[in-house]
């Protein structure tokens, strides 16, 4: 028993220290990926046209590339879940540059894209193949954990809901208590690393104050089923308009070039780029009184959708901030809700809805609007969660009530 006890020490020793090596690549990683990003996405609102006439362009040299040298690589997030899930053994180191790359021509030519696809991809892939060198566990799945909270935390700098999304995120209602420590530690490394090397974290010192009475409960649990819906809708739409394009397209290569071309007409019309990118405008629209329109976060979930059902790479979280943001300040004005307060709700919930976890859009909502919040973030969260239908944008996310 003694022995038995040592053994077990030594290793959570030995995964520690392993995870603050994954946690500082994965946040040095995420810093160089997010600082390239940030510039491209400064030229590209400088020169939006002509750029935007070159994203079909673009879209075909990401589909010819993954179609010729990808393999694997082009399921993306669907191959760190398969992975996760024992349905797949290894994921190439390759993916790392392609989504990479991948994303940051999605964005330097004018797509409606995220970013944290390529993030927890870049923290999943390094941390599985130091799973697989050093062979030290018998479950790969604590060091894929390992590295997708990493990677979360290094690019967004906000370590626990990092941690807690990469411990539910895979299994829908079960929590991956096995990588705890090395996922925390991880998470926490990353944030500094990149912090360190001058990545900015969005952060919004939230001040309303809450003159809390049931009418101002019923507000948020109404606001909680709207977040919920919309983002199932996001989650349902995606998966849809992905399933009608594969259908209709044999080629992705064709298949991006014509919906790119359509794509260029659509982001052009409404605003001149105004929906281009990761929507951290209508983020900061939403929290620092400038214009924002009631229609804003409809437009940013069509664009989005096409965007990456057309085969363009980044990710859906940082557009899902926007759109809840975005819907927040809509809605503040129908119930009467303080406007920041509001899209501070709506920033959590549609996020939590459409990924289909609950625990780290309440702790995102703490770690960017402040922990003094924590208790309107977590009702909002539940309500959204009980409402979202059990979608998610992950489509190989498993539900623990199904495999029971």
């Amino acid at each position: 028993m003694f022995l038995e006890k040592l053994k077990n020490i030594r290793q959570l020793i030995i995964l520690g220290i392993c995870a603050v090596v994954i946690g500082a690549v994965a946040g040095a990683l995420d810093a160089g990926f997010g600082e390239i990003l940030i510039f491209l996405t400064g030229v590209r609102e400088r020169y939006f046209f002509p750029l935007i006439l070159f994203l079909p362009a673009a879209g075909v040299i990401i589909a010819k590339a993954y179609s010729l040298f990808g393999g694997n690589c082009v399921k993306g997030m669907g191959l760190i879940f398969q992975v996760g899930h024992g349905e797949e053994d290894v994921i190439p180191l390759r993916l790392i540059p392609f989504t990479v790359i991948g994303t940051w021509l999605t964005h330097l030519f004018g797509g409606s894209a995220g970013r944290e696809g390529v993030a927890v991809q870049i923290g999943a892939t390094v941390s599985h193949w130091a799973g697989r060198k050093l062979n030290l566990v018998s479950d790969s799945k604590i060091f894929l954990v390992t590295g997708m909270a990493a990677g979360f935390s290094g690019l967004f700098q906000t370590p626990m809901a990092a941690c807690f999304f990469a411990l539910e995120v895979l299994i829908a209602g079960s929590l991956q208590y096995t990588a705890l420590f090395p996922a925390v530690i991880a998470a926490f490394v990353a944030t500094w690393v990149s912090g360190s090397l001058g990545l900015e974290k969005f952060h919004y010192n939230l001040q309303t104050q809450i003159q809390l009475d049931p009418v101002f409960i019923i507000k948020i649990i109404l606001s909680g089923i709207i977040f919920g819906l919309v983002g199932a809708m996001f989650a349902h739409g995606l998966k849809m308009v992905k399933d009608k394009l594969n259908n209709r397209f044999k080629s992705p290569v064709s298949k991006i070039a014509i919906v790119g071309t359509f794509l260029v007409i659509l982001l052009i019309l409404p605003g001149m780029g105004r929906y281009s990118g990761l929507g951290t405008n209508l983020i900061s629209a939403s929290f620092y009184g400038n214009k924002i329109y009631p229609w804003d976060w409809i437009l940013k979930i069509v664009l989005t959708i096409i965007t990456l059902a057309a085969g363009y790479q980044g990710g859906e979280v940082t557009p899902l901030f926007s759109i809840g943001s975005g819907l927040g300040a809509a809605l503040a004005v129908i119930l009467g809700l303080p406007v920041e307060f509001a899209a501070a709700l709506g920033y959590t919930a549609v996020f939590g809805s459409a990924t289909n976890t609950l625990l780290a859009p309440v702790f995102i909502g703490a770690e960017v609007f402040g922990y003094s919040y924590v208790p309107y973030f977590f009702l909002v969260c539940c309500v959204a969660y009980v409402f979202n239908d059990n979608k998610s944008i992950y489509t190989a996310q498993k539900n623990l009530q199904d495999m029971l």
